[in-house]
């Protein structure tokens, strides 16, 4: 089960934190995950629509921090991910827009 969180706007949107594991076999670092939608359930929909079929949020351990909410409502897409630091502290990484993570596969030729 993935470490999450969530936190609710003023204007009544909400910012959805996942911390999933790496889709890269070698990768030792899980992703970090973020999606700004109506509500919890969009926002959990956006990431299965692009194939995260197994994503739940149960509880909310580890909401968005106020510099991530930032990030989030600052990119056009809505939907941002980065490595997760190891040791839970801070990251220097910049946030990559979801599609660098999600690789479709080649059509055959």
């Amino acid at each position: 089960m993935a470490a999450g969180g969530f936190c609710k706007l003023p204007n009544g949107t909400v910012v959805v934190a996942l911390n999933l594991p790496s889709p890269a076999a070698d990768a030792p670092a899980g992703v970090r995950v973020l999606v700004h939608a109506q509500n919890r359930a969009r926002a959990l929909t956006r990431l299965r629509n692009l194939g995260l079929r197994a994503v739940y949020l149960r509880g909310n351990t580890a909401p968005p921090t106020p510099d991530e909410i930032t990030a989030v409502l600052h990119h056009p897409d809505g939907l941002i991910w980065r490595t997760a630091p190891a040791g839970g502290g801070l990251s220097v990484e910049l946030w990559h827009p979801i599609r660098a993570l999600i690789i479709r596969p080649a059509a055959p030729a």
